[in-house]
């Protein structure tokens, strides 16, 4: 069968784009043509509606178990074959399934101060003209509505960063050594070191790969009376390409997002008062994950000091596990 033996599983805006095309550069690794199949997130056709522009991006799933394995049919002989779908992290269903399908697969999470997490995420949504609520803070005050309305698990901002849940689930269904985990912020400011654990984790060969890409950065577009009247014709234009052939639906779409990322900066970063504003949302599950796997996180839930970095959080290469016990790694 031509199914994977690795998968990238998480969590979204953790840099699983720029690292999935990092691993696609080495010899003994096939990474997927499709980056995010969500093969996993469904048990068949996707839903129909969620929130705005969900419907196009349902179009998009590999769901078909035979299309799934095609994807991976062109992997040379005793190539590692892998693939990355960072929700598959935060879907406890798709957690199940994979363990059905693939019991032995070893899986990749990468996480993220969920606060910066979260905040990505919404400005992702923003600059594409799909989030309706400019303030960050307000729309994650709308998650609870948004999920019970069937919105995609992309818009749950908090959701997808309470990773001590997640992981407490995972584990219950993976030994812990199938299970590679490190921060967001040791594939950016130790790229070589990072992706050689990787490789080690995954069983091939070291210092191939040198390099990780830089891959799906968002602009952050202002506020504007021209961003306002695009996005709504493109959340108008979204909702009439749910009737349309797929590759019709992002001729409709694909020119109005060029123009909303046009001329927008580089993604601002959280005042102080939004991260204080957000860090209680967080709070409790800082706390599991750290129960669950015996790290320290609570530099995430500190302020920020003048030069953007965390007060407080110690340099890469310092942390130490928690009570003494193995760094899970």
């Amino acid at each position: 069968m031509a199914l994977p033996d690795f998968l990238v599983i998480g969590a979204p805006k953790t840099g699983t784009t720029a690292l999935h095309s990092a691993l696609a550069r080495h010899p003994s690794l096939f990474m997927s043509a499709v980056k995010e199949p969500k093969f996993f997130l469904s048990d068949g056709p996707p839903p129909a509606r969620g929130g705005p522009g969900d419907a196009l991006t349902f179009k998009e799933h590999v769901w078909r178990r035979a299309e799934y394995e095609a994807l991976f049919d062109n992997a040379p002989p005793g190539a590692l074959k892998g693939e990355s779908t960072p929700f598959y992290l935060y879907d406890r269903d798709a957690q199940r399934r994979i363990r059905t399908l693939l019991p032995h697969a070893k899986l990749i999470v990468i996480l993220r101060d969920p606060v910066e997490r979260a905040h990505s995420n919404w400005t992702h949504l923003w600059s594409a003209g799909l989030e309706p609520v400019g303030d960050v803070v307000r729309a994650c005050a709308e998650e609870a509505r948004r999920v019970a309305a069937g919105w995609s698990a992309f818009w749950h901002y908090v959701g997808l960063g309470r990773y001590g849940e997640q992981l407490e689930h995972l584990f219950g269904l993976f030994p812990r050594e199938s299970v590679l985990l490190f921060r967001y912020r040791d594939l950016v400011d130790e790229p070589v070191a990072t992706l050689d654990r990787i490789c080690g984790f995954l069983g091939v060969e070291e210092g191939l790969i040198t390099e990780v890409p830089r891959e799906n950065v968002t602009a952050h577009p202002d506020p504007t009376l021209r961003h306002q009247t695009l996005s709504r014709v493109l959340r108008v234009g979204a909702t009439v390409g749910h009737h349309l052939p797929g590759s019709l639906a992002a001729r409709l779409t694909e020119p109005l997002e060029k123009a909303l990322q046009d001329r927008g900066r580089p993604r601002r970063p959280l005042s102080r008062e939004e991260r204080q504003a957000l860090i209680p949302r967080f709070e409790d599950d800082v706390a599991l994950l750290e129960r669950v796997t015996g790290e320290v996180f609570g530099d995430w839930l500190g302020p920020r000091d003048k030069s953007g970095g965390l007060m407080g959080d110690r340099p890469a290469g310092q942390r130490q596990a928690r009570n003494g016990r193995p760094r899970l790694r």
